[in-house]
């Protein structure tokens, strides 16, 4: 699955969420002035342009940092214009254009990177330092036709070794370096080599350098796996308190928040983050996407704790900000969420609410582009599975490799690389649909073993959950009981695992197991008082059996 995400009044204490956002009636670009008392964390960086370009050069960097990268080519472009002589800024646009982590750069944007490092070459940075910055990147811009990116993108990443090696006093050589590991990783790579090479680079800067804002963003990213994700828990605690003034920045800490199952705290970081959105309006298309990012991860951990009419809330809202953009636009960075967000809200919900029919019948957005498009489909074979519609559950898979068959022929294919586990679980729904329970079972748990290695995406359904609920509903209590809380040790404190698990106990005729995990659900839902969900009904009436 791809990465993931995002109301009417913003409080901590209130539980519905900010109205949408404005749209720009311009352009998309940000402006480049800021408040006085804005905070994007400590950023050193010496350059030899203008003296007086020096703050406004290190703010650049600050938002790169937090990943927020419109904001931050509007400052490096209008350090160009005051300083024309200034080749660093021109490298800041450069490095503005490559979202290392989020998406690759198509051609348009590879030429444009290519464009400003030219020019920053021409203008002959004053120091080494700085002219090996600008060497590096122009590596990974060298060839804007290539179709190669993960080639250019280690070359790149081995460059900023050299630099990191050649200057280890430079945090913000090492940073980079950290980040760039992660943009080149190898797709599906089980062993995780370059996160934990990242993070042997980023802890020992965060010790030195503790209010450094990108030095606790990467190691989030480095960790955000179940294998290393409690790693990360300190950096996630105070990385919004470094950088509070980035909607991104106060978001971001519920990645490792919703890894660890930290439900409250993954729903203040984004209840937080929304806030700060709304509170900026400014207008631009791409703080749609950050707020829809964050809805996301609400919607998830509502689901998780029995908040069911905060997460409907949070599914409308969604639809009104997506009914507001423009229809034609950009889709790279965080625009690439208007479309995620309008395939996976929906999906997400059904699934995790047990609808089964409706999520039979979700159809894709008009126009949605391929790779959306394979979200609808999953979710239709899996309630047509559930229901028990074997000719729907055809129907819906085999629209799903159409779908993936014009991913692999549009600029997304590269989202098709290494495990295809989406397309594994969509086989092994089908034939659970076909009553081919043995297959089924054999296939998903292939998915379970694979996804356990470097986690699902944050918010989503575990694959061991589901073989779990495959095993429940072929009457193998025991065996489902034992992927249950195989589940919950790489994803904790899911809705779905604590039921099911219950339930499991219960039939496999272990009460003090299936008491305890009742109670832990009624505990997590705050004893059930916001959702009408069977599963709560039956762990209340299993308990108070107890009582009796």
């Amino acid at each position: 699955m791809i990465s993931a995400k995002w109301l009417v009044c913003f409080s901590l204490s209130v539980c519905l969420l900010p109205a949408v956002p404005g749209l720009a009636q311009d352009d998309d670009m940000p402006m480049h002035h800021h408040d006085a008392g804005e905070q994007l964390g400590k950023v050193s960086f010496p350059i030899s342009c203008s003296p007086a370009s020096q703050k406004d050069f290190e703010r650049g960097v600050a938002l790169m940092h937090s990943f927020e990268y419109e904001q931050a080519q509007a400052q490096f472009t209008a350090i160009t214009k005051s300083d024309p002589s200034c080749a660093m800024a021109h490298w800041g646009i450069a490095m503005s254009l490559f979202h290392q982590i989020w998406e690759r750069p198509q051609p348009a944007t590879l030429q444009q990177g290519h464009d400003e490092i030219v020019i920053a070459q021409k203008l002959a940075a004053k120091t080494d330092r700085e002219q090996g910055y600008i060497a590096a990147l122009a590596i990974f811009y060298a060839d804007p036709a290539s179709k190669d990116y993960l080639k250019h993108a280690t070359a790149y990443s081995a460059a900023m070794g050299k630099l990191y090696a050649k200057y280890p006093n430079d945090t913000e050589a090492g940073a980079f370096y950290a980040l760039s590991l992660l943009a080149s990783e190898p797709p599906d790579d089980p062993t995780l080599a370059n996160r934990k090479k990242a993070v042997a680079v980023l802890l020992p800067l965060f010790q030195r350098d503790p209010d450094h804002p990108g030095l606790a963003h990467y190691i989030i990213h480095s960790c955000d796996n179940p294998q290393m994700a409690s790693t990360a828990l300190p950096a996630a605690r105070v990385y919004a308190g470094i950088a509070s003034s980035s909607a991104h920045a106060v978001h971001m800490p519920s990645h490792i928040f919703a890894r660890l199952g930290l439900w409250q705290e993954d729903i203040d970081a984004n209840l937080k983050s929304v806030g700060l959105i709304e509170a900026q309006k400014s207008g631009a298309m791409y703080m749609g996407g950050h707020e829809l990012h964050a809805m996301h991860f609400l919607l998830y951990a509502y689901l998780q704790t029995g908040q069911d009419v905060k997460a409907k809330q949070i599914l409308e809202q969604a639809q009104q900000i997506i009914a507001a953009a423009p229809k034609d636009g950009e889709d790279t960075g965080m625009l690439e969420y208007y479309g995620f967000a309008q395939a996976h809200f929906p999906a997400l919900y059904d699934l995790e609410m047990h609808h089964w029919a409706d999520a039979m019948v979700l159809e894709p957005a008009a126009k949605a582009p391929a790779h959306m498009q394979t979200i609808t489909y999953w979710a239709q074979t899996i309630g047509a599975a559930r229901m028990g519609d074997v000719e729907a559950a055809r129907r819906s898979a085999k629209k799903f490799d159409a779908a993936q068959d014009a991913v692999r022929k549009s600029k997304y294919a590269y989202m098709l690389e290494g495990k295809n586990l989406q397309r594994d679980e969509v086989q092994a729904w089908l034939a659970f649909a076909e009553k081919k329970n043995d297959e089924a079972l054999s296939e998903m748990r292939q998915v379970a073993d694979e996804q356990d290695k470097v986690g699902k995406a944050e918010v989503d359904i575990p694959a061991r959950e589901m073989l779990a609920d495959m095993l429940l509903e072929s009457n193998q209590p025991e065996e489902a009981l034992v992927e249950y809380e195989k589940s919950m040790k790489i994803d904790p404190n899911r809705f779905n695992e604590l039921a099911g698990a219950a339930r499991a106990a219960e039939m496999a005729h272990q009460p003090k197991k299936a008491n305890f995990y009742y109670a832990k659900l009624l505990k997590n839902c705050d004893d059930g008082k916001h959702s009408e969900r069977p599963e709560l009904q039956r762990a209340k009436v299993e308990l108070a059996k107890n009582e009796q």
